[in-house]
């Protein structure tokens, strides 16, 4: 009886923490938000909007790269794959209308890549970068 209430335990435990796992909506509310607010928006101009203007950046190389290689992308506290999740959830989400035509969902290897080198003032290279961001 103690052996199959324990298996019964063990089940639902699994069942429960199974669902628990972050989609990139929640990734969003949970680690970009709170800077960037819920609605994308952001705090302009230290904290830049999330709507159309990157779908314009992502389509130069420099400019996927540079939306992960911002310290609150970079940095975040999930792994490449929840991180790709996440950023093609911010661009489809909040910049389908400005996307290239010939736009394709980062890679998690890109990602990754990406991840690594993280930009000491993302301000200052926005600004010389794409300075109409």
């Amino acid at each position: 009886m103690i052996a199959a209430r324990s298996m019964l335990f063990a089940a639902m435990l699994l069942i429960a923490t199974s669902s628990l796992r972050a989609d990139p909506r929640t990734d969003y509310l949970l680690h970009c938000s709170g800077c960037h607010l819920p609605d994308g928006t952001g705090h302009s101009p230290q904290v830049p909007t999330l709507h159309d203007v990157i779908g314009r950046l992502v389509a130069e190389p420099a400019g996927r790269s540079y939306i992960v290689r911002v310290p609150g992308a970079s940095q975040v506290p999930i792994d490449d794959k929840r991180l790709t999740e996440l950023v093609n959830w911010i661009l489809t989400e909040f910049n389908s209308d400005t996307l290239p035509e010939n736009f394709r969902l980062l890679t998690e290897r890109e990602v990754k890549r990406a991840r690594d080198e993280v930009l000491a003032d993302p301000a200052r290279y926005r600004a010389e970068n794409f300075p109409d961001y």
